[in-house]
């Protein structure tokens, strides 16, 4: 193999594949990112056989071939060399590469590319596309709910509901639960529920942060995979992210959606969410929990909601913000990280909070995005 490229190009291609490296294995090979040549352009690959993703950078080729080599040391290799042009050759039969760029030059022990782990091809399968923007900010706003704890593994992935022209995603961990509803820009043929593990889903984001184009979508016919391939035109860069999906019954997130309430108040997003920070440095002390007291507009007095934190020994906080209130008053108690959670990943919006009794659970709703929901579990306190 003998190929250069730019040294911009490259590192950015390792920093997009490195992603999906393993760091602990007990597969020395994961730790390495596959190098290869393909349709005039170089190749690269890793995988940690959860997920891979494959980065394609423009380059000049001069001879095709491939090899794998330590993914680290590559990547922190080709950040320190200047801006210039990266050669990278591998004489026939031997796993040494030659790197050369300006004065500099080095020599990196690979592993024969047939020893790699074959990056799953997904072919024939369930075909859609997707808005890259609007992918995002439902990931964003539903991968987080979801369970870190391997004791229920369909929880520690993503539901996705692919339905004619709708894509509705859902992560719950046992105490909260959110579901976003967004719209495809492909309709699917048939309609398919699958398990994305979380971790894809937030390698996925990343990714789309500088993608300009749709995201293909592909599930292939097993329902096992889904591949997302991103393609840009300006500049030219192609990534896919092949991720293995998890198999089980996701739990009927419908029915844990309450119907009615007997309160409602609309909060400001960031108003509320500078409240409670302050409470949870007084929350971290007492069990996490944050009060709210929703009381209604009097004959004399505005409606407003009351946030309180306290610890035994340490001391109290309480807080005064405005807010329209719906219903009658309300008392409920939450674990303050379950609120910085869901209103950190708004923007500048207002939102919803249904109650209906102290020990049901707490509904938020964006005012401005109707697909949006988020359900929060209360936190059982003596008031």
């Amino acid at each position: 193999m003998r190929v250069s490229c730019l040294q911009e190009n490259l590192s950015k291609g390792l920093g997009i594949v490195g992603r999906a490296v393993a760091t602990r294995t007990t597969l020395p090979i994961t730790n390495h990112v596959l190098i290869s040549t393909e349709d005039s352009r170089l190749k690269l690959s890793a995988t940690n056989l959860e997920v891979a993703i494959s980065c394609w950078i423009g380059a000049q080729i001069e001879e095709e071939g491939e090899i794998a080599v330590p993914a680290g040391l590559l990547t922190d290799f080709v950040v320190s060399l200047p801006s210039d042009t990266i050669s990278m050759s591998v004489a026939t039969g031997e796993q040494l590469m030659e790197i050369q760029c300006g004065k500099s030059e080095a020599h990196v022990s690979g592993q024969k590319a047939e020893e790699f782990p074959p990056i799953p091809k997904i072919g024939k399968g369930i075909n859609t596309k997707v808005e890259a923007g609007i992918l995002a900010n439902a990931i964003r706003q539903v991968v987080f709910a979801a369970a870190t704890d391997d004791s229920r593994p369909v929880l520690t992935g993503a539901y996705a509901l692919f339905s004619e022209k709708k894509l509705t995603l859902v992560a719950a961990d046992g105490f909260r639960l959110a579901v976003y509803e967004l719209a495809l820009t492909t309709a699917v043929k048939e309609e398919v529920g699958i398990i994305i593990p979380s971790r894809s889903l937030r390698e996925l984001e990343r990714l789309l942060k500088d993608q300009q184009e749709p995201v293909e979508i592909t599930i292939n016919t097993q329902k096992s995979q889904i591949l997302f391939r991103l393609k840009n035109k300006e500049p030219k860069k192609d990534i896919e992210l092949v991720s293995q999906l998890i198999q089980g019954t996701f739990p009927d997130y419908n029915q844990l959606i309450p119907k009615s309430h007997n309160t409602r108040a609309t909060i400001d997003v960031q108003a509320f969410l500078r409240v409670v920070r302050s409470a949870s440095v007084f929350a971290r002390d007492g069990s996490g929990i944050v009060r709210l007291v929703m009381v209604p507009k009097g004959k004399s007095s505005p409606s407003k909601i009351e946030v309180s934190a306290r610890a035994e020994e340490i001391g109290d906080n309480e807080t005064i913000i405005e807010a329209e209130i719906e219903g009658e008053e309300a008392k409920i108690a939450f674990n303050s990280k379950y609120l910085m959670d869901v209103f950190s990943v708004l923007e500048g919006q207002k939102v919803l909070l249904e109650v209906e009794t102290p020990s049901s659970p707490g509904v938020f709703r964006a005012v401005e995005e109707e697909s949006w929901i988020q359900v929060v579990m209360p936190m059982f306190v003596q008031w």
